[in-house]
């Protein structure tokens, strides 16, 4: 009888060894394309092979001894029997006589397949700065990124994303085949690239995590597995690169954003918003790793990024005990710092809420309305919205209720379109 647990031990194998494998097989066939094919067919094998035979001793040595297999293979289809075959064979100790399939024995063959440290920690480095290279579209980089360096399915991705699978699907192939036309190099970039480089990686992980902790479409407002594959993608990153502060600065801002996600929905679901949540059901152990990675960040950096200064804003919240008693002018003064360091509109919105905050509605209804005359966030609901609340707190009921109107109208998400619906409600 198969073993019921071998499809369940292939899955936690995968999303725990899955960039470690793709990792090593591009190194050693020096084509990151042909290194996650050849990935997924070892997968595919296994998930035949080991319900039916059991799982190997060494599971992640057994999937990478298939994927090298396949690599043979894949050179002899090519008619490659070239320096590069010779020095694969050689390595597997095959003497050319590989036959394509995973040992008899799934134990056997495998246990001098041996990760070096440091070698992994290069791999899947390299990895990251592949999946997010600035010459694919920020679809691909997140598609590619959950895929390769997170182990997700496309099907899993499509269902995160709410996308069909075919088109993530789509968004791999083309990325891959962009970065084989591109001749990209599977190798961690030069110290004269690599802070640039970083900036993609970092972008693309706080993308995953944004979609996760305010889901843009859909019944859910938190979408907690994707959201916590960020925070494990940045996890990673700080040790593979201990020495970069922003990385610290992003791995805190997702960890005490995400210490508030227990008191932000609900019994039914329904978004709680920050005056209203019970700071009790906050994620104390995140708000600690939370606050130490931003004191890292402060210790190894000269000065905080972007990310840092926005995780030195949930660090306001994470250690107020009521919004009353959160300091507004700390956060006020933040905005402003991150502001002229990475302006963008929804900045200035959250500075305009901050100010509301410290000084009260008067103060901050200019800064939303600069940014409604400049047409900033044209298809967001979030400038409609918190414009809306400033009306209706200085007394103008009908501009309040046009705004929450429009900010219904552009709202995808289920559970905030409710929210939103509660507020014109109110307003008679």
């Amino acid at each position: 009888m198969a073993n019921p647990t071998g499809r369940e031990a292939v899955a936690a194998v995968w999303r725990i060894e899955s960039a470690r494998i793709v990792g090593a097989l591009a190194r050693y066939t020096g084509d990151f394309a042909l290194a996650e094919d050849l990935a997924q067919e070892a997968l595919a094998e296994a998930l035949v092979t080991w319900p039916r035979e059991g799982v190997p001793r060494n599971p992640a040595g057994w999937l990478l001894t298939v994927g090298r297999r396949r690599a043979i293979d894949a050179f002899r289809r090519r008619s490659a029997l070239d320096e590069r075959y010779a020095a694969l064979a050689h390595d597997l100790g095959e003497g050319g006589a590989a036959s394509g399939r995973p040992p008899a024995d799934p134990a056997r063959d495998t246990e001098d397949v041996l990760w070096d440290p440091d070698q992994i920690d290069d791999d899947v480095l390299a990895l990251m700065f592949i999946a997010c290279h600035p010459l694919l579209s920020r679809e691909a980089r997140v598609a590619l990124t959950l895929r390769v360096v997170g182990g997700l399915t496309s099907d899993e991705i499509a269902k995160a994303f709410l996308t069909p699978t075919a088109t993530v699907q789509a968004r791999i192939t083309r990325a891959k085949k962009t970065l084989g036309a591109e001749r990209v190099p599977f190798a961690v970039p030069s110290a004269a690239e690599r802070t640039e480089r970083l900036g993609s990686v970092l972008s693309v992980i706080y993308l995953i995590f944004t979609e996760g902790s305010s889901a843009s479409s859909g019944s859910d407002l938190i979408r907690l597995d994707l959201a916590r594959e960020a925070q494990r993608l940045a996890r990673v990153l700080t040790r593979l690169v201990p020495d970069e502060p922003e990385v610290f600065g992003l791995l805190a801002l997702l960890e005490l954003t995400a210490a508030r996600f227990p008191a932000r929905t609900g019994p039914d679901g329904e978004p709680v918003l920050l005056e209203h949540q019970d700071r009790r059901r906050w994620d104390r152990a995140a708000i600690r790793r939370g606050r130490a990675a931003l004191a890292r960040a402060e210790r190894i950096g000269r000065g905080l990024g972007a990310y840092g200064l926005q995780a030195a804003i949930a660090e306001c919240h994470a250690v107020a005990a009521s919004v009353e008693e959160t300091n507004w002018e700390r956060i006020v003064l933040r905005y402003e710092a991150l502001g002229r360091l990475a302006p963008s509109p929804v900045v200035d919105l959250n500075r305009a809420v901050a100010v509301c905050m410290a000084r009260g509605p008067a103060a901050a209804l200019p800064i939303v309305d600069e940014l409604a005359a400049a047409r900033a966030l044209p298809n967001s609901h979030l400038l409609p919205s918190v414009r809306g609340e400033l009306l209706t707190r200085l007394g103008h009921i009908d501009q309040a209720r046009t705004e929450l109107r429009l900010a219904l109208q552009l709202c995808g998400n289920e559970r905030e379109r409710a929210v939103l619906e509660r507020k014109l409600a109110d307003l008679g």
